[in-house]
């Protein structure tokens, strides 16, 4: 992909003496989901405000849909969706009221306005749920209206900001599986701001780490992992009995190399706490049990853990660069 929805350049916010976004520089493609991952506090949400033109950089460029938001704001508007982390309705009117007001603001024929409405209740499934008053919605239920609010105008991106917080599992789960599906089907770019790393590794193509209102690294989940893991994505640990053929030789790291050296892929061979530990490219645990055992090794413990997006959110926060 090489056509930017999202274009930041030196993207700074400041507040008197204290910065809360620091020379952003993001790219986000269009039809992809970007997650914009962080702790509470990192400047995400002021990022997403000027995103929008709801707030003005002090120095530095936004664009969205190749439109300035700073100069442009109605512009970028008409082009974005957004759903913030608690949504606002009319909460003595019901969800489809709702939805319909929101198309009329938008210029939507009343005619029309209720036929998509109507469409986007079933997207979001909440067909059983329109006549229902939205004081009366669970957060849940708020959230996957909300995701049919922004859809009413058709928008070229949808900016989510923290959308699950509150959500139990299940709902976490359809609400996912939409944004998905809007990405997958529609074509639709996907800016998905949150600190939650399990729902950003489910649904994002591509990942910016940001911490005290700085971009810390970006890219997918392997190309992260390679950055901060050289010796290999995996980590394989072993626990081997002594060798039955030989018992006055004891196992040792040199030994397992020895073993090892036919299977590829394997970066490192060390022992820490009575257990081996071999860092490799891939998953190749099968083969290392199976080395194991033609040797005359006894093998009575294996764990394999792969360095995904926890790993590499914590090797930042610990320092590990």
């Amino acid at each position: 992909m090489a056509d930017p929805i999202i274009q930041l350049t030196k993207l700074t916010k400041k507040y008197g003496d204290f910065t809360a976004v620091d020379g952003l520089n993001l790219t986000v493609q269009k039809g992809e989901i970007f997650g914009l991952l962080g702790p509470n506090g990192a400047g995400k949400s002021t990022t997403i405000l000027m995103m929008l033109g709801l707030s003005e950089p002090t120095t530095g460029n936004v664009e969205v849909c190749g439109i300035n938001s700073t100069t442009h704001p109605i512009k970028v508007k008409k082009k974005v969706g957004y759903l913030p982390e608690d949504v606002g309705f009319y909460d003595d009117r019901t969800g489809l009221e709702n939805l319909v007001f929101t198309a009329r603001l938008n210029g939507i024929a009343i005619e029309d306005a209720l036929e998509k409405a109507e469409g986007l209740l079933e997207r979001v499934g909440l067909t059983n749920q329109k006549d229902k008053k939205t004081g009366k919605y669970s957060k849940g239920m708020r959230q996957r209206l909300g995701l049919a609010d922004v859809l009413i105008k058709s928008p070229e991106v949808i900016i989510l900001d923290e959308p699950t917080s509150g959500i139990d599992p299940k709902g976490i789960q359809e609400f996912l599986s939409l944004i998905a599906e809007l990405r997958d089907e529609h074509g639709v770019s996907i800016l998905f701001s949150s600190n939650n790393l399990h729902q950003v590794q489910q649904v994002c193509d591509r990942v910016g780490i940001f911490v005290e209102g700085k971009l810390l690294a970006e890219g997918n989940i392997d190309s992260l992992s390679e950055q901060l893991f050289t010796k290999g994505r995996y980590l394989i640990e072993l626990g081997i009995a002594e060798n039955r053929r030989e018992p006055d030789n004891p196992v040792t790291v040199e030994n397992l190399e020895r073993i090892f050296e036919p299977v590829s892929g394997i970066e490192s061979v060390s022992k820490e706490n009575e257990l081996f530990r071999i860092e490799c490219e891939t998953d190749i645990s099968s083969s290392i049990a199976r080395k194991i055992m033609e040797n005359g090794l006894e093998l009575h413990y294996l764990n394999k853990k792969e360095y995904g997006l926890d790993a590499i959110y914590n090797r930042y926060f610990e320092g590990g660069l």
